[in-house]
């Protein structure tokens, strides 16, 4: 932790109030950074106060404009992209409605592009090598009926950031101003979006918690990503995490009815 007056390190957690953007938070807070959070919805509980928070919309230009210029104003040395649209629950892409497609994109695509455009430049200022971590999912290996947007953005999003890390890499080969990193849980994850889609009293004593993420979000506070720089990681629910091309994650695909047929 700083001492007092020390120059504080600045992180910038996009979706992070609940889920695996608030274990990200939480534990980039524990190691002593100054942390931004960009969500529509205020960080609540435990830690709470340890983070600051813009209300932000990623499907609103005006506010992601405004919440990502305070983030980037001063040099930033972490930031996680973990907004995200499930949508309304699994469905044929042939009941799938075009504003649900829409808010997809908005969030899990643009919404990542446009943090990289803004934040970049931030963390090439900081005195280390800054580190962008991107959340990432399982369905980016094993799409899957019933998640043809979800699966369509995320894997976008997953090789808009390693073209990211390989432009990096060719700036600098092993000395790189900045460091990309991807992480996905190996299972599913208790979160207040999966909550919402399961029905009550639900057992979810199997599912992994967001502060799984915690120990991979301290080893790249305390180590800017060193090692890791376009690595796509798998976390498990005891917080270890290993290589993708070591044992893909477990897929979530199942099979889904047509709404038509329902």
């Amino acid at each position: 932790m700083p001492v007092e007056g020390q120059h504080r390190r600045r992180a910038l957690v996009v979706g992070g109030s609940t889920g695996l953007g608030r274990g990200v938070a939480d534990a980039w807070a524990d190691s002593g950074l100054d942390v931004l959070v960009l969500s529509r919805s205020a960080p609540t509980g435990p830690g709470a106060d340890r983070l600051r928070w813009t209300a932000t919309d990623l499907t609103d230009s005006d506010q992601v404009a405004r919440g990502l210029a305070e983030a980037a104003a001063a040099p930033l040395h972490a930031v996680c992209y973990s907004a995200v649209h499930y949508g309304a629950g699994r469905a044929l892409f042939r009941d799938c409605e075009e504003t649900e497609w829409r808010r997809q994109i908005d969030v899990n695509l643009h919404g990542l592009w446009l943090t990289l455009s803004r934040t970049l430049p931030a963390l090439r200022r900081a005195d280390a090598p800054g580190v962008f971590l991107g959340i990432s999912s399982e369905v980016v290996y094993n799409a899957g009926p019933g998640r043809s947007g979800y699966a369509a953005s995320k894997a976008a999003g997953s090789v808009l950031l390693d073209s990211v890390a390989q432009e990096e890499s060719a700036e600098a080969p092993g000395a790189e101003a900045l460091r990309v990193v991807q992480a996905l849980p190996a299972e599913m994850v208790d979160t207040p979006g999966i909550r919402r889609r399961r029905p009550e009293g639900f057992d979810y004593s199997a599912y992994m918690s967001p502060a799984s993420f915690g120990p991979l979000a301290r080893e790249l506070a305390a180590t800017s990503g060193a090692g890791l720089h376009g690595a796509h990681l798998v976390v498990d629910g005891t917080g270890a995490w290993h290589p993708v091309g070591e044992g893909l994650p477990r897929s979530q695909s199942r099979t889904v009815r047509s709404r038509a047929a329902s």
